[in-house]
């Protein structure tokens, strides 16, 4: 009796899910074209026009005010909840070290010699294109700081600023700060004090050395060469005129390499591909490229020497030349009246002799000092 009840009761509840799901079906039916009418793609004009479309480019930033207020101390907060642990990327290349970057009214100093002398004796911290990582900031009466890959200097944790005193004095001094090999810094600086900006603002100053928009690495390369460089970089094509880093980021590191000197030059080829594909021989003299030379699959060769791009020379370059034409007008300073000689009083610089000469003369002896017998005169008087 109670097991026949069951069975009723169960197949019930199974027409009322069969006949619910039905209706459903029915009215998904029904309502399938308004649907898709509802969601046709937009046109490319609406899309273009819509606000979504445009939120990846946002406004460029108004420029600080001259007459901005100091900072204040909400907003001093808030730039450094924006901005320290981000990741960005460089614009330019940071030397490692207590020698960091200076940025102020868009120009970055050191630059020229002053940084290329920098960069070779500790190193980049970061070159232009990587990842930089801003680890702290810090806003002080005239400027702003930014450590990138931990800064200059390791920062101490909470707990080694503590010192237990027992019953035979403080204990242990804690070590002083160790230097970070790694981390870098940039100072932005301004004529009386910080003023009040925005998050937008600020990232609109630190452009010429931190990227802020780009993605991922290459994008944020691309951004710093000229038009005709990252066309080609970006079609895997390799000019003449190009430094090793474009070379690189346009065809990747070569599988093979070789050291070569043609009378007295010494250059670098790099090889890429291998036959029966096209093999691409690029030579390198110094950073440039001096000769692309391509073998085709049929046994074409094409030799490309003129130069296709021109890359600016850098600051250091420049500072280069200026020092080399200031070499080449120096004249020869003057001898002072009272420099010191070796000659004795009276006496005249073309009796010195020279040095560069084979036979020196025979000095004069001087008359009014006495002259010693010789060991002949000496003999012959005994």
């Amino acid at each position: 009796m109670l097991r026949s009840r069951f069975r009723k009761a169960r197949s019930t509840a199974l027409l009322a899910f069969l006949l619910a799901f039905a209706a459903s079906a029915v009215h998904a039916q029904s309502e399938e074209p308004g649907l898709r009418k509802s969601t046709s793609r937009p046109s490319a004009s609406s899309s273009a026009s819509s606000p979504a479309a445009n939120a990846d480019i946002p406004p460029p930033a108004p420029p600080i005010s001259p007459n901005a207020p100091r900072i204040a101390k909400q907003t001093r907060y808030q730039l450094i909840r924006d901005f320290e642990m981000l990741l960005v990327y460089a614009r330019t290349a940071f030397p490692m070290g207590q020698k960091g970057l200076l940025l102020k009214d868009g120009v970055v100093t050191p630059n020229g010699e002053e940084l290329r002398q920098a960069l070779a004796l500790w190193g980049p911290a970061v070159k232009p294109g990587d990842p930089a990582h801003i680890s702290f900031v810090q806003i002080k009466d005239d400027h702003i700081h930014f450590e990138i890959n931990g800064g200059p200097v390791r920062r101490k944790k909470w707990y080694q600023h503590i010192q237990v005193a027992g019953a035979n004095g403080p204990g242990p001094t804690p070590d002083e700060p160790q230097a970070n090999p790694h981390g870098s810094y940039v100072d932005v600086y301004f004529d009386k004090y910080v003023p009040e900006m925005t998050t937008p603002q600020l990232r609109a100053l630190l452009l010429p050395v931190l990227d802020f928009k780009a993605h991922n690495k290459e994008q944020a390369y691309l951004d710093t060469v000229p038009p005709k460089a990252k066309e080609a970089i970006q079609a895997h094509r390799v000019l003449v005129g190009m430094n090793q880093e474009m070379v690189l980021h346009a065809m990747g590191k070569p599988p093979r390499k070789l050291r070569e000197r043609d009378g007295e030059t010494e250059y670098e080829e790099w090889i890429y591909g291998e036959p029966p594909a096209d093999v691409d021989f690029v030579r390198i003299v110094g950073d440039e490229v001096v000769r692309v030379e391509t073998m085709k699959m049929g046994g074409t060769k094409i030799v490309r020497t003129e130069k296709e791009i021109v890359v600016e020379p850098s600051d250091a370059d420049k500072d280069k030349d200026k020092d080399k034409d200031k070499e080449a007008k120096k004249e020869p300073e003057e001898r002072p009246a009272n420099a010191p000689s070796l000659r004795r009083p009276g006496e005249d610089s073309s009796e010195v002799p020279n040095p560069e000469n084979t036979s020196s003369p025979t000095p004069t002896p001087r008359r009014d000092l006495p002259q010693s017998p010789s060991p002949g005169g000496i003999l012959s008087a005994l």
